[in-house]
């Protein structure tokens, strides 16, 4: 006579046939980014900088703390205090050198094996939301 499969064997069951689809082309989820409201800092134009325009900016504190709560923390860490599934942004380095890879890995995104790791958020994020993060994620102690 043959058992009826138990609850706990369904599960498994389905456990394993979620992992055995195939993974996403990028590895953000399904979240959609979120607009961040920048009003009150100064507009940038549209030359992208290569150095933090806000480095220290109260407002952009603030303005940045919400844009990376809102887009970057799922992955990233509240408080930019990373759980080691993406890079603790707190350890970038600081200065120019450290500013031009930041927008340029915001801007263009990151990718691994022909798949993104982290979305591209050029044509998302304003310049000056991203500069804002910038400033949030560089305000936050390292330890």
């Amino acid at each position: 006579m043959t058992k009826a499969p138990t609850q706990a064997m369904r599960g498994m069951a389905l456990a394993l046939a979620l992992a055995l689809l195939p993974a996403p082309a990028v590895a953000h989820g399904d979240a959609a980014p979120q607009p961040i409201d920048t009003k009150g800092l100064p507009e940038l134009g549209d030359d992208i900088r290569t150095a933090n325009p806000y480095a220290g900016n109260a407002l952009a504190i603030e303005i940045g703390a919400n844009g990376y709560n809102q887009n970057c923390a799922r992955c990233h860490g509240l408080d930019a205090k990373s759980g080691g599934m993406a890079p603790d942004l707190r350890e970038v380095e600081a200065g120019e050198a450290g500013d031009g890879w930041f927008i340029t890995r915001v801007l263009h995104g990151a990718k691994k094996d022909d798949r993104y790791r982290m979305p591209p958020f050029e044509g998302i994020l304003s310049q000056e939301a991203i500069w804002a993060i910038r400033t949030y994620v560089e305000s936050q102690p390292k330890s």
